[in-house]
């Protein structure tokens, strides 16, 4: 059976006009969960929901080798990352990443998320306005290094902020947006590697079941230390994902704003329905557009014929979004998570499939707990304004924000 396929040369800049919408558009415009198109002069393969999640996440099917382009490698993950591993080799640095998500350094985080939005507060009180997203990011990555064992001084936060959050404003990005991120990632790398050193010759001693300490004694299957650009690579795997959740918390507060009745739910400090709240947050509002994986080995699915090299993007805002699952997609509900069954591809917005020897994220355990913490915050520790300002948000930029980047006033504690 024939893939659908959209017509023209190379459809790149319908991607760069459309963003978000530009899978979800034509699946809706084929009638189907599967379509061809030629991107950045190559073929691809565009799957989307649940039953696609399924499939793309089948390592026997899959390969990430070859599927990250370059310009993303070298800003938002780093060349040769755990994101770009297969088989034994993947299972192995998983495990290392996993290794760090212990029930006890889950509570460890917690805290100090708390201990930093309580500091961050009294600074707040003193300040006519604050630009949110501006504000979290610097949480985010005193959270981010505390946690992980980097030593961080006051005099360098805002230079390690900004380019840690200019890695993440890079991956959907061309021009000038591209081109910062490579220079962040470059200069985050060298800071990283010279702390990784002074781990390896014994100047610094950070705790055991820290990340730093992790990364700096990790030894590849092979019995031999990752190196220490590799080390570099995937410390920074897991300091940048932290202050990626700025966004998600910036999010929440435009959907306690938008969304009263919601946030009047979350005011009563019911545990169980921040969950839902918060997951709500990460599936409504768009973060990753889609991932991208090569065919492993020739292979048939539903009729259709996936030949060994393709390159097949998953849509995972419109699997999140998908009404056929979601049923009213587009109005924030968080008690739609009462019923959902935790089902592993069909709510992916940090990947989907199996934590351990899949790639879903190994960090979406902390996201969701940092943004409980952070959304308790903003709905039930603090008080304060929001003028009127423009909250709208592109679905054309990778990745979105609200342009005012949500200004607070009058803030206070309740």
């Amino acid at each position: 059976m024939a893939i659908p396929y959209e017509k023209g040369l190379d459809n790149t800049l319908a991607l760069l006009k459309e963003g978000y919408q530009y899978i979800p558009n034509r699946r809706r415009r084929f009638h189907s969960d599967i379509f061809q198109t030629r991107l950045l002069g190559q073929h691809v393969i565009c799957i989307g929901g649940e039953e696609a999640a399924e499939l793309f996440y089948d390592n026997e099917k899959f390969q990430r080798k070859g599927a990250a382009p370059r310009r993303i490698q070298q800003s938002l993950f780093g060349k040769n990352g755990v994101q770009t591993m297969d088989g034994a080799m993947h299972k192995h640095r998983k495990a290392l990443f996993m290794g760090l998500m212990t029930r006890d350094r889950i509570q460890d985080l917690i805290a100090i998320t708390k201990h930093q939005w309580e500091f961050s507060l009294e600074e707040w009180m003193q300040k006519d306005t604050i630009r949110l997203f501006d504000e979290a990011r610097k949480i985010m990555c005193r959270v981010a290094c505390n946690w992980a064992g980097v030593p961080l001084w006051a005099n360098e936060l805002k230079l390690r902020t900004a380019d840690l959050s200019a890695m993440i404003d890079a991956f959907g990005a061309v021009g000038p947006r591209h081109w910062k991120g490579r220079v962040a990632r470059n200069r985050t790398e060298r800071w990283i590697r010279k702390i990784i050193k002074q781990v390896r010759s014994g100047v610094l001693h950070p705790a055991e079941d820290t990340a730093l300490y992790a990364m700096a004694w990790h030894r590849n299957l092979n019995g031999k230390r990752m190196s220490t650009q590799m080390a570099a690579v995937e410390l920074i795997n897991i300091l940048r994902p932290i202050v990626a959740i700025a966004r998600y918390v910036t999010f929440g507060a435009v959907a306690i704003h938008e969304f009263p009745e919601s946030a009047g739910k979350l005011q009563s400090g019911d545990d169980l329905y921040s969950q839902y709240f918060v997951q709500e947050i990460r599936r409504y509002y768009p973060f990753g557009p889609f991932l991208g994986a090569r065919v492993r080995n020739n292979f048939s699915w539903q009729g259709y014929f996936f030949q060994k090299g393709k390159l097949v993007l998953l849509d995972i805002y419109g699997t999140n979004h998908d009404p056929e699952r979601w049923g009213d997609p587009s109005v924030f509900r968080p008690d739609r998570f009462k019923e959902w069954e935790g089902s592993p591809f069909d709510f992916i917005p940090q990947g989907g499939g199996d934590y351990h020897i899949g790639h879903r994220c190994a960090g979406e355990w902390i996201t969701v707990e940092v943004m409980k913490v952070s959304l308790d915050f903003l709905a039930n520790q603090m008080a304060y304004n929001m003028p009127k300002q423009n909250l709208n948000l592109s679905l054309v930029r990778m990745p979105p924000i609200p342009k005012s980047r949500v200004i607070i006033e009058n803030i206070s504690k309740k």
